[in-house]
């Protein structure tokens, strides 16, 4: 089968992916006759992968950079979508020919991949298999975020940092579902205008527009005192500045830090003004909250099908080219 390797820690987006046919500076190689996996245990089913999403946490693995560090070498990939290739002997759930989506820790950036009944999701008829790679790490970390972690309701304000990027953009369609005031920030007028046709009640292009002085006049023109949840995966300077738009009892979501810079959340103005901080790892839910998970991804695909959520696809890419995206 084909499957992206991770021969060494580096920059991808450096060289030019290589093969096993010629040599190559690159930290990642394709490798066309990999060994496809073998069913495990009793209840293990293989699915031939159709779709796999492309997040920021599979750069930052192949960096070396990310929580989790696997030992070399290794298959990146996430979350995927794709069709039962094979049951053992004590799968109930699964048939051959099904369609599935899931996450993993490591393995979907190849033709097949291997994993328990236990963690895969059966699909709607009909349902689009490219979308469907794409829902659970980016839309599954918002949900948990906004739903089982802040209770978003309908009654607040939810301010989404980096709203353009994969878990932004789920994060301001899940604030609309829950009936929230959602403000987005991004940057660009192509991404301001996406943005707003998602629904976003008010958007902030921070290519020309400071984020204090407008979010402060649209909660003016709404009558509203501030933001009651602050959803951010960027960090940096714009963590420090979206602290002074939070409303007494507010909660600050920590996503990431695309910014690359950890921000500093003071904790003698938390204790003044009542704040909760939530720091949110999905991918550990898998261990210690793993109901949680099931429960959150069943509800996206059941919001997906009624066409609550759009899973929004803007490029793709084979294997030999997924990391021109950077």
């Amino acid at each position: 089968m084909e499957a992206l390797l991770c021969k060494k820690l580096g920059d991808p987006a450096s060289a030019s992916v290589g093969n096993e046919s010629e040599s190559s500076s690159s930290p990642i190689e394709v490798i066309r006759n990999y060994p496809i996996p073998q069913l495990n245990s009793p209840t293990a089913v293989r699915v031939k992968v159709k779709a796999t999403s492309l997040n920021y946490a599979n750069y930052l693995q192949i960096l070396g950079k990310y929580q989790e560090k696997p030992p070399l070498p290794f298959i990146p990939g996430s979350d995927y979508a794709g069709t039962v290739d094979a049951v053992g002997p004590a799968v109930t759930n699964f048939k051959v020919g099904d369609h599935v989506c899931s996450f993993a820790a490591l393995g979907s950036f190849a033709s097949f991949i291997v994993q328990d009944q236990s963690l895969l999701f059966g699909l709607p008829k009909g349902c689009d298999l490219v979308a469907a790679a794409a829902l659970p790490v980016a839309f599954g970390t918002s949900h948990v975020a906004l739903v089982h972690r802040a209770s978003l309701s309908s009654s607040q304000v939810l301010l989404v940092l980096g709203a353009a990027g994969g878990v932004g953009f789920s994060a301001v369609q899940i604030g609309k579902v829950c009936g929230a005031v959602v403000i987005a920030a991004a940057r660009g007028a192509e991404k301001v205008q996406f943005l707003k046709s998602l629904g976003a009640d008010h958007v902030v292009d921070l290519t020309s527009q400071n984020l204090t002085a407008s979010v402060k006049g649209f909660l003016k023109s709404r009558k509203l005192k501030g933001v009651d949840v602050l959803y951010d995966p960027v960090g940096g300077k714009l963590t420090k500045e979206s602290m002074k738009l939070l409303n007494w009892g507010a909660q600050i979501l920590v996503i990431g830090f695309a910014s690359g810079e950890i921000p500093v959340i003071p904790a003698n103005i938390t204790l003044v003004k009542n704040w909760t901080v939530h720091g949110l790892y999905w991918g550990s839910y898998s261990i210690h909250r793993p109901a949680v998970l099931e429960d959150s991804i069943q509800e996206l695909l059941s919001w997906m099908e009624k066409g609550l959520i759009t899973i929004h696809i803007s490029h793709t890419y084979s294997i030999s080219e997924v990391w021109s995206y950077y």
